[in-house]
């Protein structure tokens, strides 16, 4: 195992790139890795289980590694996940995962697929990218086979003392059987892989180093090529917060998730000292101009945010997405008037005449600006919400037709530049 700090000064493009970035946490062979990349062998996947509807910030990071892959040469291989969700990854777990059905994994896996597409070019040979479902072999194994086959190389006392497990462990949280066995079929699939198309490395998080090596042993006892690991770091902001967790809940990939309007202002709200790290990450600007934006000081450092949050924003949605987004913002914040391009959600009038709870409007029900109504009431206290532009001190109000504007909507607003316009129908 090497990280970036103490080997070599890679040759090929994409380790330069993603070390230059900051992508790189640990490698198990970073010279390995070098020449695979600079033969144009570099076959590598990163696997992603069907937990959502949708992707979140979390699983950008890898993303975009895969996407600088395949701009420096690599085949980059997008693993869903159809098999290993039926199981569930207890990495990072302090509990076990909700169990979906077979239809939920599936719906899952079509909106997961949408991502993809802004990001890496799928297409017949060369490097193209390749997306695959782990279900076509996963689905497939006779048990006993398996046991004997494959289970036979994996030892007990090391599965233990992987962090997955231990943490569980020690904490005196309950890990299943069946969460016990999901290290075995991610180690299986890097086989399975290498078998099916010369893969011949995994990326992923930093919570992924141990299924990673597991899957490295693996190949090595079933006699497969010498295959590579490489983890990227599980990001938090510079005070210490979780990257892409907000008091809403999670920061979706999927417009009909997560609006872009509201993409954009997740970077625009990036605190100072992670501008110019997030610009690396996950924006594809030369490091000349990165550099530039770079030493902007003071008040200045807004138009580097904006300059993150449109470029992000083009990645995930779109160039017009984006800067549709960037004026959205600058009409409401700078000239203060209220956006009609705002996200919007709908209500019947009906629900304003008897009187629409605060806490309601303002939940998942509706505006979705916090994730509960106890989140709700504790914004309230703090003098965190507003309605029209006015501070919400009751938490027992109701929202009335006589409270929609001359637009025709309400505007309700978390904070200072979370928005959402409430329209009656």
């Amino acid at each position: 195992m090497t990280t970036p700090t103490e080997s070599i000064a890679p040759k090929s493009d994409f380790l330069k790139i993603l070390t230059e970035r900051g992508y790189i946490h640990q490698t198990s062979d970073l010279a390995g890795i070098d020449a695979a990349a600079s033969e144009g062998r570099l076959t590598t996947y990163v696997g992603y289980d069907c937990t959502a509807a949708s992707l979140h910030i979390g699983h950008l990071l890898s993303i975009m590694m895969l996407h600088w892959l395949q701009r420096t040469g690599g085949k980059p291989i997008a693993l869903m996940g159809g098999g290993t969700t039926r199981v569930g990854d207890p990495s990072g777990r302090d509990e076990a995962r909700k169990i979906l059905t077979l239809e939920q994994i599936e719906e899952n896996k079509e909106g997961i697929k949408k991502t993809f597409a802004r990001f890496l070019d799928f297409g017949e040979g060369g490097n193209g990218a390749v997306m695959v479902d782990n279900a076509e072999w996963l689905t497939k194994l006779n048990y006993i086979e398996m046991l004997r086959d494959v289970g036979r190389h994996f030892s007990v006392n090391r599965m233990m003392s992987m962090d997955s497990v231990r943490m569980r462990l020690e904490r005196d949280q309950e890990l299943s059987f069946l969460e016990f066995n999901y290290m075995i079929l991610q180690s299986y699939d890097f086989v399975e892989l290498n078998r099916r198309y010369d893969c011949i490395m995994q990326m992923g998080g930093s919570d992924q180093w141990g299924n990673i090596v597991n899957g490295i042993d693996l190949g090595r006892r079933l006699g497969t090529p010498q295959l590579y690991g490489l983890t990227c770091p599980l990001l938090t902001t510079a005070s210490g917060a979780k990257m892409g967790k907000t008091a809403a809940g999670a920061v979706w990939l999927d417009a009909g998730m997560l609006s872009p309007y509201d993409y954009w202002q997740f970077w625009r709200n990036t605190e100072d000292a992670d501008v110019v790290r997030f610009l690396k990450l996950f924006t594809l600007l030369p490091m000349d101009e990165i550099n530039r934006l770079a030493g902007l000081g003071g008040a200045e450092i807004n138009e580097a945010k904006k300059v993150l949050a449109t470029e992000a924003a083009t990645l995930m949605h779109g160039r017009e997405a984006a800067e549709a987004a960037a004026e959205t913002a600058r009409k409401t914040f700078v000239e203060g008037t209220l956006a009609a391009d705002l996200p919007t959600v709908t209500v019947p009038r009906a629900a304003l005449t008897a009187g629409l709870g605060i806490l309601t409007a303002f939940g998942p029900e509706h505006a979705k600006l916090v994730p509960s109504t106890s989140e709700a009431r504790r914004q309230i206290k703090n003098g965190g919400l507003r309605v029209n532009d006015v501070a919400v001190t009751d938490e027992r109000a109701l929202l009335r037709e006589a409270d929609l504007t001359a637009d025709g909507v309400i505007k309700l607003s978390f904070g200072r530049k979370k928005h959402v316009l409430l329209r009656a129908e």
